[in-house]
């Protein structure tokens, strides 16, 4: 990948400090006054009547109607938000990452809003910090003003795993600055570091609201990465989507394979699958069409697009034409998953072990299928009246699917494991990386 993607060399630096300042106060110009919350509304007063003057029974009666009043208000401003998004994704519809804000439209944030609407942009990705590092760019009155303008806002932070605490803190910074959802992108720096995830996750849900949507977006092939915590990062306790970087043109691979790909790993994690795909590197337009149609064929129901700032007028011409149908004669390929046996290893094992212990079987999470892991796949077909193979098949991931897995605690372990001995990550967290189907970023 070049060095224009989102885990490039260039993201994981700060910008300059004369780019910051302009677009700081560009959003300070462009910043609308806060919106109402609930509890503005709930103070909301009525006139007094004259009755409510004549005595307590009336003051009474125009204070109880005052309290209806407010709650009809409530009511109807839940309405007008439409049925059934309170339980909505952010991630739902078309969006666009944004890694400068002052390179992208000018650094203007009216001509951002208007571009968004024009080609159909629900979502925006404004990049909020790096490491530890925090960018001014992602601001409450940046956040205020889109949402102003009907545009949802996420913040993405590039994360290393030198210090998850810091890192946790600034994705918590950005969730209090408005944020409707945080995007974790951890890539190769994390590789092998379950301990380190394990304390950025703890931390960050120490911090933020235990339902507040988040997202993982990093490598789309998951079994190239077997040392990469994947489990960890879509833990119970993390991010409840799953944004993989599907970059077909980087890969060097079709729109199709990728899909597939991508779909049979990452769906044994459990996640809603929301694909980040590119218009960087100039792909044909005809590509990213056929992006969006196997999305909707995918029944992925959004997608997002790297980035505002690398993409043509002929490309946004083509992300905001209306693309509902999928592809003709394709249907989802329900049934495929990884199949995993004896001498397998990487993280699709750890994955399939801790649901086999939540499912109250005993074996080690280890990353790696021995004749442990084996037997206890063998009961946990017995049980479920499933075909006795030993082997993570078809029909025994659908059955694993049903259970959560458990939740190790791998920063624990790490700071047991000097004394006695315990292991603070998977066996297969010393792994090597099969291929790198997106370049590390000192190779781009």
């Amino acid at each position: 990948m070049t060095s224009s993607g989102p885990n490039t060399s260039p993201l994981s630096r700060r910008p300059a400090a004369g780019a910051l300042s302009a677009t700081t106060s560009e959003i300070a110009t462009a910043a609308s006054p806060p919106a109402a919350t609930q509890k503005d509304l709930l103070r909301i007063r009525l006139p007094e009547s004259p009755a409510s003057r004549a005595g307590a029974y009336y003051s009474e009666v125009g204070r109880r109607a005052r309290t209806i009043a407010g709650v009809l208000i409530l009511s109807l401003a839940a309405l007008a938000s439409g049925p059934g998004t309170a339980n909505a994704s952010p991630l739902r519809g078309n969006g666009m990452w944004i890694w400068y804000v002052s390179q992208s439209s000018g650094g203007k944030l009216s001509r951002i809003a208007r571009k968004a609407h024009t080609h159909h942009i629900d979502t925006l990705y404004v990049k909020s910090s790096d490491g530890t590092s925090a960018w001014a760019q992602f601001s409450r009155n940046l956040v205020q003003y889109f949402h102003s303008r009907g545009l949802r806002v996420c913040a993405w932070q590039f994360v290393y795993g030198s210090d998850p605490g810091g890192e946790a803190r600034r994705g918590a910074a950005a969730v209090h600055k408005g944020a409707d959802c945080l995007v974790i992108d951890a890539e190769s720096s994390y590789e092998g570091r379950y301990a380190a995830a394990d304390r950025y996750v703890d931390r960050l849900h120490r911090l933020i609201p235990h339902t507040f949507p988040l997202s993982l977006a990093s490598f789309p092939y998951v079994d190239y990465h077997p040392s990469f915590p994947y489990s960890v990062f879509m833990g119970v306790r993390a991010a409840q989507y799953d944004q993989p970087q599907l970059y077909w043109r980087t890969i060097g691979t079709s729109v199709a394979e990728g899909f597939r790909h991508t779909w049979r790993y990452n769906r044994i994690y459990g996640r809603r699958i929301f694909p980040l795909g590119q218009t960087y590197q100039s792909p044909p337009r005809r590509q990213i069409r056929r992006f969006r149609r196997f999305a909707n064929a995918y029944h992925f129901g959004g997608v997002s697009w790297w980035d505002w700032q690398e993409t043509s007028k002929r490309e946004w011409r083509t992300l905001g034409h209306p693309m509902r149908r999928g592809i003709h004669g394709f249907d989802r390929p329900n049934g495929a998953f990884p199949e995993l046996s004896r001498g397998a290893r990487g993280d699709i094992v750890v994955s399939a072990q801790e649901r086999l212990r939540r499912a109250h079987l005993h074996l080690p999470v280890s990353g790696v299928f021995r004749a442990s892991t084996r037997r206890a796949v063998e009961r946990f077909q017995r049980r479920h009246g499933l075909a006795i193979t030993g082997a993570v098949n078809r029909p025994t991931w659908r059955g694993l699917l049903r259970y959560e897995p458990v939740s190790i605690d791998w920063s624990r372990r790490a700071a047991r494991s000097t004394k006695r001995g315990t292991a603070s990550a998977p066996r297969s967290a010393t792994l090597p990386t099969v291929r790198r189907e997106i370049p590390s970023p000192s190779s781009r």
